[in-house]
């Protein structure tokens, strides 16, 4: 092989890794940002379940405490049972109805948080395909 030959071959070879160190770079940077978006996401998700469990938690403590004013105001056993059914039934539509909707609002964060990470295996799979 004659010397132009070699540094052309050289020059090549230096150049394909110059170019492949600047794909590793900006795949590097992307992912950098995927996951610094996602944890954001993440973050925010998480401080919307906790003002979701506080507001709950709230409720119920309202909901507990006028029920026993009311347990305590009743007057005759009758009432009493009438007024605890009623409260047990109301006790139990609210769990089912806030525990769907703190399902749906953890899915919802969970989503929300790993999109950037979904967005990024797709185009990853999309160039891999080409």
């Amino acid at each position: 092989m004659s010397s132009a030959t070699i540094e052309r071959i050289a020059k090549t070879n230096t150049d394909a890794l110059a170019g492949s160190g600047h794909v590793a770079e900006q795949i590097a940077k992307s992912n950098a940002e995927i996951f610094t978006g996602g944890s954001s996401a993440a973050l925010a998700g998480v401080q919307e379940l906790t003002k979701a469990y506080q507001s709950l938690a709230t409720r119920n403590a309202e909901k507990m405490t006028a029920s026993i004013k009311a347990l305590a105001a009743v007057k005759t056993p009758v009432e009493f049972l009438e007024l605890q059914r009623k409260l047990i039934t109301e006790g139990v539509d609210a769990a089912v109805s806030d525990c769907g909707n703190i399902a749906k609002l953890t899915a919802a964060v969970f989503t929300a948080a790993f999109e950037p990470v979904q967005k990024q295996v797709e185009v990853l799979q999309n160039t891999l395909k080409r």
